[in-house]
């Protein structure tokens, strides 16, 4: 595949972009997500993960909350994945997600996800070189072994701009309605940019083949939200499912 480098690609919506009439796109995308994903529980024979991932303040819970707001609960799960707990750190690093990976019929969203094993653990330097490259072996044998079961994959990036994330880092400290977000571990986590975004790219360069990564520009909500809308969208439609027939009909006393 070709080399992704994010230091290439935007952050923001092409200029020619018209924004007002993108967010009703985006609206109308929403109503056929919702549509579509009624056949995907109805037929019981596919399953979807859309995995997020990015650098703090790079918008996941504000895609899921609006991208996912026309759909059905009962067939949409969200796991997001904090610090492992001791259990799960007695077992190998893909064993909480395998847990979690969606059922037939069933959407699933992984805010972060089985990256953060080859990101902040490596990083981080609690990891070597040796272990990385075992777990990208890993990553890819399970994401093949999903999509052979029926899961279709759709890898997000949230490509944030420094500046962006700044911006929304500092809003966390001053607006009541986003101060739970802070946490001061996300200023130190912001001095390590460029090993993130070098982790990044290696993981880009080696997990991408049982699912592509899709770079996402999330600097503008409205932007972010079409693209990924977007790719849900097509995901559902690529599946070409359709309501199960009537298995019997019994015919009423006379």
């Amino acid at each position: 595949m070709e080399e992704i480098k994010l230091s290439k690609i935007a952050t923001v919506a092409p200029k020619s972009l018209d924004k007002e009439l993108t967010k009703v796109k985006t609206k109308e995308l929403i109503l056929q997500i919702a549509e579509l994903q009624d056949v995907l529980i109805a037929s019981q024979k596919r399953s979807l993960l859309v995995i997020l991932q990015g650098m703090d303040a790079s918008g996941k819970d504000g895609a899921i909350k609006k991208v996912f707001s026309g759909i059905n609960p009962a067939g949409l799960r969200v796991q997001t994945f904090k610090r492992p707990t001791e259990e799960e750190l007695a077992h190998d690093f893909l064993w909480r997600v395998h847990q979690v990976a969606p059922q037939k019929g069933e959407i699933t969203i992984f805010n972060r996800s089985h990256y953060e094993d080859v990101l902040i653990q490596r990083v981080h330097n609690w990891i070597d070189e040796n272990t990385v490259k075992q777990r990208f072996d890993a990553i890819n044998n399970f994401e093949k072994l999903l999509e052979q079961n029926g899961t279709k994959i759709i890898k997000c990036y949230m490509h944030i701009s420094p500046e962006a994330q700044l911006e929304r880092l500092e809003e966390r400290k001053v607006n009541p309605a986003k101060m739970w977000k802070h946490r001061d571990n996300d200023w130190k986590e912001r001095e390590l940019w460029k090993q993130y975004r070098n982790a990044y790219e290696d993981a880009f360069r080696n997990c991408s083949k049982a699912a592509k990564w899709n770079i996402i520009a999330v600097d503008q909500n409205w932007y972010k939200e079409y693209q990924i809308a977007l790719l849900v969208r097509a995901a559902l439609k690529a599946m070409k499912l359709e309501y199960p027939a009537l298995e019997t009909a019994v015919a009423p006393k006379k």
